[in-house]
């Protein structure tokens, strides 16, 4: 978004009927940007358009992110409405668990088509919008991607996959103008991690802040992310401050993946002598 003041650039934000683009939606609008939030349920993004602050420019645009068709809709009203487009925040995910041997057919293709097909189409649309304004490009990525985790297959390689395409999009769309990069956050408070703590607190007889404790024990952080952390992230790659960054990818973590495995069996507390 060089060149251009606030109050003129139009972002698209995906998955913004809640969490990460939710937060990105209302910061980007409190900031004077004109956001075009996108995504499934038409009730969350009104819920997100009503929590704007008082004038701030929320355009909602109900569409299954999964759908070329409705991909191509969404740019192209988002273009022939405001003119232009300055950003776009491809946040919109599906989360599918299981390992490999236990994944099917159906959910490998649900994750391939909502975490990377989707993101690749947006892409593909917003690119030559985004050279006439010398755009910007975030996906939200997962630190699944980073590290392999144990039950989420799909998700974890799909999630990978979005990093070597926005690496690719870095590449190949500088000389344009464009730059792309990529945001990897660790445990968010969203409505889907939410909903993970309380099937886990299920099991586990714990309430939901007591399996965020319990599931954050080795992030050096201690808590999970809120939202407006993550947000506040990609609203920097979006804007001025960060136009020589390019092919990023941004770990959002508390510093989970920097700790080592194999010393997580120890206690390094140090209590003085008496």
């Amino acid at each position: 978004m060089t060149g251009a003041s606030a109050t003129d650039r139009v972002v698209i934000v995906t998955g913004g009927g809640s969490g990460i683009g939710a937060a990105t939606a209302r910061l980007l609008a409190a900031d004077g940007v004109t956001v075009v939030v996108a995504g499934r349920r038409s009730e969350a993004l009104q819920r997100t358009k009503d929590a704007g602050a008082p004038g701030a420019r929320i355009d909602i645009h109900p569409a299954d992110l999964a759908d070329p068709e409705q991909i191509a809709d969404l740019v192209d009203g988002t273009v022939t409405t405001y003119g232009r487009l300055d950003g776009v925040v491809a946040n919109a995910g599906a989360m599918v668990t299981g390992t490999i041997a236990e994944t099917s057919i159906a959910d490998w293709q649900r994750a391939i088509d909502v975490n990377l097909t989707g993101a690749f189409l947006l892409a593909r649309h917003a690119i030559p919008h985004l050279r006439a304004t010398l755009g910007a490009f975030v996906a939200v990525g997962s630190i699944a991607g980073l590290r392999a985790p144990d039950g989420a297959a799909a998700y974890a390689i799909s999630k990978s996959a979005l990093g070597m395409l926005v690496a690719t999009v870095a590449v190949e769309e500088a000389r344009h103008g464009v730059r792309a990069n990529c945001v990897n956050p660790g445990w968010v408070r969203t409505e889907m991690a939410d909903a993970e703590m309380d099937e886990f607190g299920a099991v586990a007889q714990l309430t939901r802040e007591q399996a965020y404790t319990a599931i954050t024990q080795l992030v050096p952080a201690r808590r999970p992310a809120d939202p407006d952390e993550v947000a506040r992230a990609i609203r920097w790659l979006l804007g001025p401050e960060s136009t020589y960054v390019n092919g990023a990818s941004l770990t959002i973590d508390g510093g989970t993946t920097v700790v080592d495995p194999g010393t997580a069996g120890f206690d390094f507390t140090i209590t003085p002598r008496g």
